[in-house]
């Protein structure tokens, strides 16, 4: 503060201006960011309404009857919204026809303008049909309906006319003048005489789920699967996606494409299954429904064609790009193709057709077709986006083309497949789909009227409920076969292809970069791969292989599910979860680790214990025991195993040593092919062969020797030639003394003892008790201390 107050009185001239204009910038700051924001770019949420033509938005939430005749009233229901910024006042709704159109492109053009162009579309018909709007504030919204008889439009030929619902009036920023406001297009098939050939339409009924079914199953006898999660119930249920696919199509002249994994996913469903919960599950509460489904869907394929694609789904285009790099990979779509007959006949009662492909999008290129063909398809759905026609063609070739090696290319329609790609649960979306998709093929017929063709329809993979009913609709609308007629898929691969049609399969870098994104990684086949190789030799050991091999089979096709690239996140959980689930069953047959063991004895017994904690046996197993020095330790032959489910065995093997000292000894478990099996179990093993108990008898002993020599040394101190007295006569035995069995009584007086010449009666001296200490080894049976 002192130092403040210092600095403030004496603050010098320069520093006095240097305050002032920083005071003065100060004072700007807010001019200057006034100015900023004033020039500013608006924000993307504060964009300029809509003006002119583009002010309201109609919605043409209905149009019936979708293909009309000459007696009918054509009856348009919508919705107005005001986007602008001014109310309409005395505003009104009315239908305009526009010039029947020319060729598929302007069919193209017409969906995708937006604003009013008065060339185009037309002249409002008699404003007795036309509907009073009155008064619409800014952003208020009202809905319409017009009913016209057909009479009133005027319609001259055969062909597709757009139309359109306009709101025309006058808003309050401009009195007195009318305008159009708004306008929302759609097309009008017409058709009054029946062509010379109509078109044979093929369209595909897809029934196929992303994958529930997990590789987990529970432990009982009946193997009860667990699922995921309980989704499918919900699509199988009463007004879900799979229950409306199935009720829709049924009645539709339609090929069924079936995933054979989703038949026998609720299969099993209903005769009962467990839902994952976290580590625990819960049971499962769609029995019912997929008791329903099941018989439904058994119902409504009957009399239709039927088409099998492989189990599961696999993704082709993976496989093609990513997959093949990985050796063994595509055996499992053989597989898949082998299993999808034998689901089918065995849930449906009916042999599929299995002879066609079907890659995501319909994409394909040289490497998608040679995966494809490997598993016996001669057909592959592809569409015509891929299989672009040349521009001189002036018409819509038939689908089916040669494309060499006895494999044929069914070229799908991709403007009438992807027609209903869209959210159709807004009903002013289906009903635009619905027209263009009955526009599109009135179109493709008066192309060539002389000219019979066969089309193919193949729409979304996994259309969801919405998407069906537009379908079913659509499908609907051309059943009086006015200008087509229903064809199965089968006979649509047999139609006489156009000479003119392009047969040029695409090259790999011609795939589309947005699919190619989407594609599996190679390390999800290279993960399968590791699975199914843990898989075959899991299975060479079991007693009851199909408890496992059966579950993890159809889980590893599932791994390359062409579901997953709608859920990459869930696909890669799934293989994890089917990988590390199978390592962990592995790992319950195992050698449980055992402690340092110590050999006290040149021979010895050593145990090791096999556990086996499955519900099943193993059996066809060998264990070894290695030394790492053979010639210090040798350990017997290899022995073979065999446990019954939740029991261990302890397996004895025979061990000698040659020396002492620690050695490691590695146990580890072989196939009957000689492939290991699990983790190899080390431990060590000391080789003591004089212990302690050895040491202390061999001391005793010692000190025994010792003592008997001390004795014998002091006996003959005793009984020497100086202890003899003169009265002694030979032969005579001193009081005192027993005779010295060392000393010859020959020998004279103070002869040294042992000089004389020996008696030949008499024993020569005995030979040490001193027997030499056996080497041999120690006795066998030994015990190992731990």
């Amino acid at each position: 503060m002192a130092e403040a107050a210092e600095l403030q009185g004496t603050t010098s001239a320069p520093a006095r201006r240097w305050l002032r204009r920083a005071a003065g910038l100060l004072a700007a700051v807010p001019l200057i960011a006034g100015l900023v924001q004033a020039t500013a770019p608006p924000r993307a949420d504060a964009a300029p309404k809509p003006t002119g033509s583009h002010s309201v938005d109609v919605a043409i939430n209905s149009l019936t009857p979708a293909t009309p005749t000459a007696n009918d009233t054509l009856n348009i229901k919508g919705t107005l919204t005001n986007k602008g910024r001014a109310v309409i006042n005395a505003g009104h709704v009315g239908l305009r026809v526009g010039p029947v159109m020319r060729g598929r492109s302007a069919i193209d053009t017409a969906a995708t303008r937006t604003g009013y162009f008065p060339g185009d579309d037309g002249a409002e018909i008699d404003s007795r049909y036309a509907a009073k709007v009155g008064r619409l504030p800014v952003g208020g919204s009202r809905d319409f309906s017009l009913a016209v008889p057909l009479r009133q439009l005027s319609l001259s030929e055969d062909g597709v006319y757009q139309i359109a619902v306009s709101l025309t009036g006058e808003t309050a920023k401009e009195p007195g003048y009318q305008q159009v406001l708004g306008i929302q297009r759609t097309f009008l098939p017409w058709q009054t005489t029946p062509p010379g050939k109509k078109t044979k339409l093929s369209f595909l009924w897809p029934v196929i789920a992303t994958t529930q079914i997990t590789a987990r199953t529970d432990t009982d006898k009946q193997q009860t699967p667990v699922f995921r999660n309980d989704e499918l119930a919900k699509e199988l249920a009463p007004g879900g996606r799979l229950q409306q696919l199935v009720a829709l199509g049924k009645d539709l002249p339609v090929t069924w494409v079936l995933d054979p994994d989703l038949l026998a996913t609720v299969d099993v469903m209903a005769r009962g299954y467990d839902v994952q919960d976290g580590e625990e599950t819960t049971p499962g509460r769609g029995q019912e429904v997929a008791r329903r489904w099941m018989a439904a869907l058994d119902q409504a394929v009957q009399g239709h064609k039927v088409v099998a694609l492989p189990f599961a789904d696999p993704d082709l285009a993976s496989l093609a790009h990513r997959g093949k790099v990985v050796s063994g990979t595509l055996s499992h779509l053989q597989s898949a193709t082998k299993l999808a007959v034998s689901t089918v006949e065995s849930t449906l009662q009916m042999t599929p057709e299995t002879d066609f492909a079907w890659p995501v999008d319909g994409a394909i290129d040289s490497s998608i077709i040679d995966v494809a063909t490997s598993a016996g398809a001669h057909h592959v759905i592809t569409r015509s986006d891929s299989i672009q026609e040349s521009d001189t063609l002036p018409y819509t070739p038939t689908a089916a083309r040669p494309i060499g090696g006895g494999t044929t290319a069914i070229a799908a329609d991709a403007r009438l497949s992807t027609v209903f790609d869209g959210d159709m649960s807004r009903a002013e979306n289906s009903t635009l789909a619905i027209q263009e998709f009955l526009a599109q093929t009135l179109m493709i017929t008066q192309q060539t009227p002389e000219r019979q063709r066969s089309i193919v329809v193949a729409p979304p993979r996994m259309p969801t409920a919405n998407q069906a009913q537009a379908m079913a609709t659509a499908l609907g609308g051309l059943e009086p076969q006015r200008w087509s007629e229903p064809q199965d898929l089968s006979e649509a691969a047999k139609a006489k292809p156009d000479p003119a049609a392009n047969r040029q399969v695409p090259g790999r870098g011609d795939y589309p970069k947005s699919l190619r994104k989407r594609e599996l990684p190679t390390s999800a086949f290279s993960q399968i791969q590791e699975t199914q190789r843990t898989l075959d030799r899991f299975r060479k050991i079991l007693t009851a292989e199909d408890r496992v091999v059966t579950p993890f089979s159809t889980a590893i096709m599932r791994d390359m599910s062409t579901s997953w690239r709608r859920d990459p996140r869930g696909g890669s959980a799934f293989r994890n979860d089917v990988s590390t689930y199978l390592q962990g069953l592995t790992e319950r047959v195992g050698i449980i680790q055992k402690s340092p063991a110590t050999l006290s004895g040149r021979s010895a017994t050593i145990p090791v214990t096999v556990k086996n904690d499955l519900f099943q046996g193993v059996d066809k197993l060998r264990l070894v025991l290695t030394s790492n020095q053979p010639l210090r330790l040798k350990v017997s032959d290899p022995q073979d195993i065999k446990i019954e489910g939740g029991h261990s065995q302890s397996v004895k093997f025979e061990a000698s040593a040659r020396a002492n000292g620690r050695t490691t000894i590695i146990a580890q478990l072989f196939t009957e092919d000689g492939q290991p099996y699990g983790e190899p179990m080390t431990f060590e093993a000391n080789v003591t062969s004089i212990t302690s108990t050895v040491i202390l008898v061999i001391a005793v002993g010692v000190l025994l020797l010792v003592l008997a020599g001390i004795r014998i040394y002091i006996k003959r101190k005793r009984s020497g030639p100086e202890s003899a007295g003169p009265d002694d006569k030979p032969g005579g035995q001193s009081p005192d003394s027993a005779p010295d069995p060392l000393v010859d009584p020959q020998d004279g007086p103070g002869a040294p003892a042992g000089t004389g010449p020996q008696d030949p009666a008499q024993p020569s001296d005995p030979s040490p008790d001193t027997g030499s200490q056996s080497t041999g080894p120690s006795g066998s049976g030994e015990k190992v201390d731990r």
